[in-house]
């Protein structure tokens, strides 16, 4: 079986940077939030289910899903959110576990900023998380994102403690500096990937 890594952080800690910097290695990268969007495209399963149990209100007349009348009313209702994730969860978990198994680069990558709060990091064999300090997080995602700093913290809040990130990790790679400095530690982990791999 191929070699899986998850690869994790907190927003705005470069897990893009980093994935995109491996996938131009040859790495086959499996991106969970990809496969979510993916899941509840017009006419899947999850995007009927949706329909049918909220109603045409949650459907934009170009098909897509209203995310932000979506967000609103999950918000304003567990039970809801409990029946939401009921219907997505599942699905994004079985696809995830169809891509790892198809990939057939050296080693794969699972990206996903939710990586251990939603148990996915059972499906690989090592986590690598991209790490930088929280105040050059919320510097970084607010200026790409255009956000609020409060709404950044907030989203900051909702994930994993970064403390307990790192604790999990099998590997971290600092990106407190330059694109260059992630790079050569990728490189470096790249190279104990591929010895990995090879050993399996």
């Amino acid at each position: 079986m191929t070699l899986r890594i998850g690869l994790t952080g907190g927003i705005g800690s470069g897990k893009t940077a980093a994935s995109d910097y491996l996938a131009g290695k040859g790495i086959e990268v499996v991106d969970s939030d990809l496969i979510a969007r993916e899941i509840v495209q017009p006419e899947q399963p999850a995007w009927l289910a949706i329909r049918e149990h909220f109603g045409a209100e949650a459907i934009l007349e170009s098909g897509e899903l209203n995310r932000p009348w979506l967000r609103k009313k999950v918000f304003e209702s567990p039970e809801e959110k409990t029946w939401l994730e009921q219907q997505t969860h599942p699905r994004i978990r079985a696809l995830t576990i169809t891509r790892l198994e198809q990939a057939q680069s050296r080693y794969v990558i699972l990206a996903s900023p939710l990586l251990f709060e939603s148990s996915q990091h059972q499906l690989v064999d090592r986590v690598l998380a991209i790490d930088v300090p929280e105040e050059l997080q919320i510097l970084r995602a607010s200026q790409r994102d255009q956000n609020p700093a409060d709404q950044i913290r907030n989203i900051i809040r909702a994930q994993i403690p970064r403390t307990e990130r790192l604790d999990k990790a099998d590997d971290v790679a600092d990106n407190s500096g330059t694109l260059s400095e992630l790079h050569t530690q990728l490189d470096r982990f790249h190279t104990r990937y591929l010895s990995l791999a090879s050993a399996t």
